[in-house]
């Protein structure tokens, strides 16, 4: 094979590979939907979202708890997606309550006497998506967390609430975006 041939040889194999490329980039642009890393699939007619504020309906209310988990649900969009947030009628939209907050004893000891406690949140939620309506959903989230009963709650209230209230965000967040 002389010289000719083999540079002949490997500017096909060069073209071959550079429309493999153009082929797979172009692939990928063209897709319906697009992915993140954080597993959310959004279709890219969707461009906005609105988070009303979680009114508290629950009989025991911490006065933090409302806007802390509206707040961390705009927040996970706006680190999560491209999404802009605006502040109502968003192509996806969450509305919703607290609808209990409350504190239980576990974990009875022989003496009757709880050796934890759990602070338990449970949240309903409207999510509706005005470019596919097959995706809305009207449903409860609860998480909770547990805490030693010789520690009054209101000294590791606002941490519980943080780990609880990521972790609702986190549900909520997934059920209306990642499709799991």
């Amino acid at each position: 094979m002389s010289i000719k041939q083999a540079s002949l040889r490997f500017s096909k194999l060069k073209t071959f590979a550079g429309l493999t490329v153009l082929g797979i980039v172009l692939l990928a642009v063209s897709c319906k939907v697009n992915y993140t890393f954080t597993g959310a699939s959004i279709s890219p007619d969707v461009k906005t979202v609105s988070v009303d504020y979680f009114q508290n309906l629950a009989l025991m209310v911490n006065p933090t708890l409302s806007t802390k988990l509206s707040e961390d649900l705009r927040n996970k969009f706006i680190t999560q997606t491209s999404l802009n947030v605006i502040p109502s009628y968003g192509d996806l939209s969450f509305t919703g309550e607290i609808r209990s907050y409350g504190q239980t004893p576990i974990a009875i000891q022989g003496n009757e006497t709880a050796a934890q406690n759990r602070l338990t949140i449970a949240v309903r939620v409207k999510f509706e998506n005005s470019k596919d309506p097959t995706k809305n959903f009207d449903k409860t989230f609860s998480h909770f967390e547990d805490y030693s009963s010789t520690q009054d709650l209101s000294q590791v209230e606002q941490q519980l609430i943080a780990l609880i209230v990521e972790k609702l965000v986190e549900d909520i967040f997934n059920n209306a975006v990642a499709n799991w």
